[in-house]
Parts: C-alpha cells; sequence; structure tokens
C-alpha cells in the first residue's frame, strides 16, 4: 500500500490516523486535504466534523512497523573489558569533577552484561533528576557521550539517581495495566502526554502480550506519544 484516505475529526487526527496506517513518519509521507472542516454548507453544520486527507508514501519509503521489536540480549553486540575500562576511567574522571559541586554526591559504576550502569545517590542528588525524569535523562545522554569518547565499540549507559528508574518503572507498568482496563471498559482508545522512548519501551512491553489492547505511537520526537487502543 502506497497511499491511504484517513478521517478525522480535525487534519492533525486524520494525517496521525494514516501515519498509524501506513506505519511511517510525516517525513515519509505527501499529505493532501480532500476534505476541511471549513468547507461546510449551512445545512451540515449539525453533521460531525470530518476531515479526509490523503497520504502518500515518498518514494523509496519501506513501510515501518508500529511498534519497536525489541532484540534479544543475545543479538546484541558483547560489551568488552577493554572498552569498559577506557569508558570507566572517563566516566570517573569526569564525575569526580561532576560531584565536587554537590555537597555528599557519591557514585558507582558497574559492568552489567552490554550496559554500563552509574548508580548516583547522596543528600542532594534527587535535585539531579528534574520534572518526570527531564534532568537525569539529559545527564545520561552527556555520560553517554563521554563514555564512547574513546572506545571501538558503541558502549550503552544506564543511569539511575536515588532508584528513581526502577520506581518510575514500576509506576509504568502499574499505570499500563491500569490503561488496559479503561480501554477495555470505555472501548475508546487512550493517547497519553508526550514520554520519552525509554518509558514508551515500558509501556509497549508490559501490554505486548495483551488480548485485549495494542499500542503504538505518535507523533515526532520530543512530543511522541504513546496510543492504547482495542485490537481490531
Amino acid at each position: 500500500m502506497k497511499s491511504v484516505i484517513s478521517e478525522g475529526k480535525t487534519s492533525n487526527e486524520a494525517i496521525e490516523k494514516g501515519l498509524k496506517e501506513l506505519g511511517c513518519t510525516r517525513q515519509d509521507v505527501d499529505i493532501k486535504v480532500l476534505e476541511n472542516e471549513d468547507k461546510r454548507s449551512f445545512y451540515s453544520i449539525l453533521a460531525p466534523r470530518v476531515v479526509k486527507v490523503e497520504l502518500t508514501l515518498k518514494e523509496n519509503i519501506v513501510k515501518r512497523e508500529e511498534t519497536p521489536r525489541i532484540k534479544a540480549n543475545s543479538e546484541e553486540k558483547k560489551l568488552n573489558d577493554e572498552d569498559y575500562n577506557l569508558a570507566k576511567e572517563d566516566l570517573a574522571k569526569f564525575l569526580d569533577s561532576f560531584s565536587g559541586a554537590f555537597a555528599g554526591l557519591s557514585y558507582e559504576i558497574n559492568k552489567n552484561e552490554n550496559l554500563v550502569e552509574i548508580k548516583i545517590s547522596g543528600e542532594n542528588s534527587s535535585k539531579l533528576i528534574g520534572y518526570r525524569g527531564d534532568i537525569i535523562n539529559a545527564l545520561q545522554t552527556v555520560l553517554s557521550a563521554i563514555a564512547n569518547k574513546n572506545t571501538k565499540e558503541r558502549v550503552r549507559i544506564s543511569l539511575d539517581i536515588c532508584e528513581y528508574k526502577e520506581k518510575r518503572e514500576n509506576t509504568l507498568k502499574e499505570l499500563a495495566r491500569k490503561l488496559e482496563k479503561t480501554v477495555i471498559r470505555t472501548k475508546r482508545k487512550v493517547v497519553l502526554e508526550p514520554m520519552t522512548a525509554y518509558e514508551r519501551k515500558i509501556l509497549h512491553t508490559e501490554l505486548q502480550n495483551s488480548k485485549a489492547v495494542t499500542t503504538y505511537s505518535i507523533g515526532e520526537e520530543p512530543h511522541r506519544k504513546l496510543v492504547v487502543d482495542l485490537k481490531k
């Protein structure tokens, strides 16, 4: 399928439905509005608003999967000792300097299978979490760049502060199950607020074996949202 026609109450809703069906992003398609909500006659004002759009895949664009596939650990490249030691050395230099700005801040760096795990704790460490983890996510990006500065292979970083990620993961898993029940009860999809790819992955994984609902993402980063909907 190279093109679809979709409908919605607004042009954005119609476009998102079409993107979901094609399994692609806005950059991958040409969009043509066939029927706009603004063009309504006097006799149709009581009828539901409907916008029709046609989405056509651009040349050389291949249909993509809606839900990300999670690779098994066996498919991931093993983190070798040489790269781990190089990453750990560079990370320690940065964190030694960084922790000096915070009284009582301490850190640990450990190797866990294919990950370099960094745990930060201390009296004022909770200030490094931010609203819904925005600071911890930004800091993890910085640490990832530092860790990969001198390594041969890509090193994956996992940063946790005051066990925030474990608590957040449990919260998101509980949310996933509540949303599943809500969608089943109301028979209406639920669109969540924008989340990071890490948080969306937790929800995707928690509901991937659900017999009643499915999950997919819409929108563009950093405003990409997760949708929980009934299975067709």
